[in-house]
């Protein structure tokens, strides 16, 4: 019996047969994959887990691909999950844990959607792999599809980071620069769905793509010795990924893997320049997530019309966890902050999370004993230019080639 049973939509509950499609024909809500929960409770177990590869395809069972004959990997998932003692020592966090997720095949978190989308893709007779990307999802999407000899097309924002430009290009992907911001790649390419026989990530094949997303909670509940910590703080774009954590949590719960019944607070992190999520959940309509347009260095993550916007306010409120939002000048900070105490180079998006992380924590957010586990979604490589912009290298010297020029300039 297959273990994907259907569609289902977030809202009014209609049900659809397993196909290419992301949206309620009745409502036009989102659609989600359902699972023969009662067949997976006899066979998901973490004796099952712990037996598979040090891969995210070690919990294979909860994401939706039938067979392991289909699946396109490159070794996503398992990243480190870090005790961050120094940095915890600098915001009074005695249990600061950080998921290294830039530690994946292409140094994104979207491997681990990706990995599903083209494995899902390829069972389902899909011949070309498309996107619409901020970078990290392009990356991905274009050495997965190397890897999987797809055809690929990427479109992307046309003033994207050239350090992400390049590391998509060297896969050979068709790379398509559009002259607009994300959520008019974005609007494109769901044009595109009903003229092309492509499947689109994070579009038509997005229910599929977007459950790749809970393996980080699994990992993180897993890494913990199967418990779940008492925060997670997750960069917030589209807030696709937000809501996967949560299910991944109830998942973790239903089917005993976890030891209590305890869920997470789920709290989102936002850059001030891109933040309709922050600014709808500081309103008294936190379910009104306006459109904003997108100024902020954290481009993987300016998304102005987020898809699952008002699911990142409900579920932030519903566990107790909050959304905030972080200004430019805090995120640089806060990436060298990450770098100088735990040696973890992050990108911009990374910095948003560990600014939001700190300004909790020094507004008194925690006692100090709580487990707090921050998402690093990205590698610092990325964006690099954004150091290399603002304020220099405050400890760096240039001296001649002799021992008087060095004791001179040189303070040991």
């Amino acid at each position: 019996m297959a273990k994907i049973v259907g569609l289902r939509c977030r809202e009014c509950g209609a049900e659809y047969e397993l196909q290419a499609t992301h949206v309620c024909e009745m409502c036009f809500g989102p659609l989600d994959a359902v699972y023969d929960q009662a067949a997976l409770k006899k066979v998901v177990s973490r004796s099952r887990i712990e037996s598979g590869p040090k891969s995210m395809w070690r919990y294979r069972d909860l994401l939706p691909i039938e067979d392991s004959v289909n699946v396109v990997t490159l070794g996503e998932g398992f990243t480190p999950l870090v005790k961050a003692d120094r940095l915890g020592a600098e915001l009074g966090l005695r249990n600061l844990y950080l998921k290294n997720d830039s530690m994946n095949p292409t140094n994104s978190f979207k491997d681990r959607v990706v990995s599903v989308a083209i494995s899902w893709a390829r069972a389902h007779g899909f011949e070309t792999i498309a996107c619409a990307s901020t970078g990290n999802l392009a990356n991905a999407v274009a050495a997965y599809a190397a890897r999987a000899d797809l055809e690929c097309f990427v479109f992307i924002p046309v003033d994207l980071e050239p350090a992400k430009v390049a590391s998509i290009s060297v896969f050979d992907p068709n790379v398509v620069a559009v002259r607009g911001n994300y959520d008019e790649v974005n609007r494109l390419c769901s044009q595109l769905v009903e003229s092309t026989p492509w499947a689109f990530c994070n579009i038509n094949i997005r229910p599929f793509y977007a459950e790749g997303s809970k393996t980080l909670t699994f990992e993180t509940a897993e890494q913990l010795d199967w418990k779940l910590p008492d925060e997670i703080i997750i960069p917030i774009g589209s807030g696709c990924q937000f809501v996967r954590h949560r299910q991944a949590a109830r998942e973790l719960i239903e089917y005993g893997l976890v030891r209590g019944d305890r869920v997470p607070a789920f709290t989102g992190a936002q850059a001030l320049g891109c933040s309709p999520v922050y600014n709808a959940f500081q309103s008294d309509t936190p379910d009104r997530v306006l459109p904003v347009k997108p100024d902020t260095i954290a481009k993987s993550i300016a998304i102005g019309n987020p898809s699952d916007g008002l699911y990142v306010n409900r579920i932030a409120r519903e566990t107790g966890g909050v959304v905030e939002a972080v200004s430019e000048e805090e995120i640089v900070e806060a990436m060298r902050l990450l770098a100088r105490t735990e040696g973890i180079f992050t990108e911009t998006a990374g910095g948003v999370t560990i600014g939001v992380l700190s300004k909790l924590a020094k507004a008194g957010r925690w006692k100090g004993d709580e487990v707090v586990v921050a998402y690093v979604t990205g590698h610092g490589l990325k964006t690099a230019d954004v150091l290399t912009s603002v304020n220099g290298h405050a400890n760096r010297v240039e001296i001649e080639p002799t021992m008087k020029s060095f004791r001179e300039k040189v303070t040991i």
